[in-house]
């Protein structure tokens, strides 16, 4: 009796069988279809097997933005707002200065640096904000 009532009360905690828990459905705003949750160490991956990260094409660059980033930069840096010349003309203009003496190179106190350093900043900002811009479009994110 005693045996009978230890499998009764053990049978009483719960379901007589174990069950697998169910994967639940990961839904968001920004995927377009439900998604199952899933270990990406067991995706097989057509790179022979490893475990990558990242797409092959993570960057999935297009001339398109990289041409109108360019023109994108170009217009205002060429306006002239910094004493009545452009930041484009000014960075220019220290490139002919530094040519002029050609073996040596910029000294740190040129103003060389500071126009390089702002345009190239400016570029790459343009561009990066260019790229997250057209991407986010195409697919959809906003």
């Amino acid at each position: 009796m005693a045996a009978s009532m230890a499998t009764s009360s053990i049978i009483g905690l719960g379901s007589s069988s174990l069950s697998s828990p169910k994967k639940a459905a990961l839904v968001s705003d920004f995927v377009r279809s439900p998604v199952r949750a899933r270990n990406p160490l067991k995706l097989v991956r057509t790179s022979g097997g490893r475990f990558t990260c990242f797409q092959r094409d993570w960057l999935r660059a297009d001339y398109s933005v990289i041409g109108f980033g360019l023109i994108g930069w170009l217009a205002p840096s060429s306006v002239p707002a910094i004493n009545g010349k452009s930041l484009t003309g000014l960075f220019f203009e220290s490139i002919g200065t530094e040519l002029a003496h050609f073996p040596t190179g910029p000294p740190l106190t040129s103003p060389f640096w500071l126009w390089l350093f702002l345009w190239h900043l400016g570029l790459f900002l343009c561009l990066t904000f260019g790229q997250i811009g057209f991407k986010g479009r195409t697919e959809e994110y906003f």
